[in-house]
């Protein structure tokens, strides 16, 4: 365990025993406050069969159709708003790109935060696996957008800006108030962590079972180790088809669906394989 980790752990919980502690898995970093889990949905019994045939269709893009009612298109005005709007750079470059970010953020929260997610890849809903969640499907889509260039690294920096403002509430609502900085120091050293484990499974010349390794011991193993627990298999396997199918699918919608935020992820509510 990292030195200044274990010392904030012993801190907190000498000055506050209420707090319920969980070990986060990826460089060891361990023991953040676990938050409520929410009621199980209906996903919860799918058997271990059916979970073996998921996410085996060929990926399509994820674009949202134009007539879809969940779209966010960008705001336009007229007359004396429009002008005051564009004095106030509302039109500007960066502003635009801040709403643009904050859409693409509001999709990836939509899929982790949502309890059928966890239901299908039998996980326990706390702060470590929802953060766990949380940072793969941000690496999902930085990576699609670090595909457009210089433009889309930009647009994914607004994205991240955005992630860390969200963690650092989460963190807070599940119970850590003392030393808040450090912890979140701790928390992006896993998530820079976890991005580099999943880019280099993702290369051309990783092996066949890099990406499950990696997603076992980031995501499910609550200690960080690199042993597969057996009784785990078919939901990481699963969960693995799941991330490549994404990566692919994203992959395929466009750039402009991919910049405004006009996508959505592989829905989870009625599983199809």
């Amino acid at each position: 365990m990292m030195p200044r980790w274990s010392r904030t752990l012993s801190y907190l919980y000498r000055h506050n025993k209420s707090v319920d502690l969980y070990v986060l898995p990826c460089r060891r970093i361990s023991r953040v406050a676990a938050v409520e889990v929410p009621p199980a949905s209906n996903a919860s019994a799918i058997s271990e069969e059916s979970l073996n045939k998921m996410f085996r269709s060929k990926p399509s893009s994820l674009a949202l159709p134009p007539e879809s009612p969940l779209r966010i298109e960008e705001p336009t005005y007229e007359g004396l708003r429009h002008f005051f709007l564009k004095m106030m750079l509302f039109y500007s470059k960066q502003s635009k790109s801040i709403r643009q970010a904050n859409v693409i953020y509001r999709r990836v929260v939509s899929q982790v935060d949502k309890p059928v997610i966890y239901d299908v890849f039998k996980m326990e809903k706390t702060f470590r696996t929802n953060f766990s969640m949380l940072v793969v499907h941000m690496w999902l889509c930085l990576r699609r957008l670090k595909a457009e260039g210089k433009e889309g690294i930009e647009l994914g920096q607004y994205v991240y800006e955005i992630y860390n403002h969200d963690l650092e509430t989460r963190v807070s609502k599940a119970g850590v108030n003392l030393l808040l900085s450090k912890w979140m120091r701790e928390l992006e050293k896993v998530f820079y962590g976890n991005i580099v484990a999943f880019d280099t499974a993702m290369l051309p010349e990783a092996k066949q079972d890099d990406l499950q390794n990696a997603i076992w011991k980031n995501v499910f193993a609550e200690d960080g180790s690199s042993k597969l627990d057996v009784s785990a298999l078919p939901a990481v396997l699963a969960f693995t088809r799941y991330v490549r199918r994404e990566c692919t699918c994203l992959s395929l919608t466009d750039k402009e669906a991919m910049f405004s935020g006009n996508f959505l992820f592989t829905s989870l509510d009625n599983p199809k394989p």
